[in-house]
């Protein structure tokens, strides 16, 4: 005794419309609300290389200092001074205690002691989480 199947109609006329729809309005609706850094692309920066370097998964409560190739000190995209950078890490200490980070953007080219500048004065504030930022690539390359 042969089982007949009996194919159904419902699968041949499955549409595809509406699910398109809703990934356009998810597309959208991250788009839309993804924050955009513009401080991080305001200054052309080379960064210096490292063999171990990663990119950052998630967006961590940091603070962005950037050293250009003459040694000036950029605060949030606006240049600053080390007297100003010291009251606004100390702010930042009082507002966030425990997790404040700081994210030290170099140039390649710049001399290394306004970065140690920066991360002393990161000391003095009580941050102990600062890190200076590499991109991948080999060893002294630019």
């Amino acid at each position: 005794m042969a089982v007949s199947i009996k194919r159904s109609g419902v699968v041949a006329n499955l549409s595809l419309t509406p699910l398109i729809d809703v990934v356009f309005l998810l597309l959208i609706f991250f788009l839309v609300t993804s924050r955009f850094e513009e401080e991080e692309r305001r200054l052309n920066i080379v960064l210096p290389s490292a063999t171990s370097a990663a990119p950052m998964i998630h967006r961590p409560r940091e603070i962005v200092v950037d050293v250009d190739a003459q040694g000036n000190v950029y605060l949030r995209g606006q240049p600053t001074n080390f007297e100003e950078l010291r009251r606004v890490l100390a702010s930042a200490v009082v507002n966030n205690p425990v997790n404040q980070s700081v994210i030290i953007r170099a140039d390649a080219s710049a001399s290394f002691q306004p970065v140690v500048n920066v991360m002393d004065l990161c000391n003095q504030a009580g941050i102990t989480d600062y890190s200076v930022t590499t991109r991948d690539g080999p060893l002294g390359a630019n």
